[in-house]
């Protein structure tokens, strides 16, 4: 029984009620709060190990509370939301959230996106060597094998794929990944993005044209895992 602790934010009884009794049943630890306030109240007193957050909360905005937590709080934040626009899910996933679903949600999804999370929690600080399927990525050696076999990345495809590899599960925004390994001038190219993520792809996914390790978020950036 794994027990973590799960945090739920959602002004909307029938949503906790749901969520409360979905992660009890998957052995999850649940406390609930309806409020940005109480949430913060609630994760500084006991920080739990992920917190699932809606954007319309009754006192102040999800994006805030996000915003306020981000400056203390380090672990997985999962926002669940009725709001599906571009700009609302980009605009959290630059803040600092690790995932965003919306509502209705998909119980099996939502539950694979928490394991998912709650391995990222678990690895953060452990990145020197990173495992993923059949791909192992050496930070400090600046190696990458797929099947124990080196593959042959420029020095720019190693950065992408390391970044891609320590944020397994997390959406990264395309303006994040531009700013991350090209700088902040480069947040606008995109495309220049997407030639480096195909060129890639050729190199450690088994069929490109579906791939398994780096997939889109259409219109939002790209997910890594397996």
């Amino acid at each position: 029984m794994n027990k973590y602790e799960i945090l739920v934010v959602d002004d909307e009884v029938q949503i906790r009620k749901l969520l409360q009794i979905t992660l009890e049943s998957n052995d999850y630890k649940v406390r609930l709060a309806t409020t940005g306030k109480e949430a913060q109240i609630s994760a500084a007193n006991h920080p739990p190990e992920l917190i699932i957050l809606d954007l319309g909360l009754p006192d102040k905005s999800g994006h805030i509370v996000l915003k306020e937590l981000r400056e203390w709080y380090n672990k997985s934040i999962i926002i669940l939301s009725v709001i599906d626009n571009e700009e609302d899910i980009v605009s959290a996933l630059d803040n600092g959230a690790t995932d965003y679903l919306t509502k209705p949600f998909r119980t099996a999804e939502l539950m694979a996106r928490i394991r998912s999370a709650i391995r990222r929690n678990s690895t953060e600080n452990d990145e020197s060597n990173i495992k993923i399927g059949e791909l192992e990525i050496d930070i400090i050696s600046r190696t990458a094998k797929k099947n124990n076999e080196v593959l042959k990345l420029t020095s720019t495809e190693f950065n992408l794929l390391s970044l891609f590899a320590r944020n397994e599960g997390r959406v990264l925004t395309h303006q994040f990944i531009l700013k991350e390994i090209w700088g902040v001038g480069f947040q606008t190219e995109t495309q220049y993005l997407r030639v480096f993520v195909g060129t890639l792809r050729k190199k450690i996914e088994d069929n490109p044209n579906h791939p398994k390790y780096i997939v889109t978020e259409s219109g939002v950036g790209y997910r890594f895992g397996k």
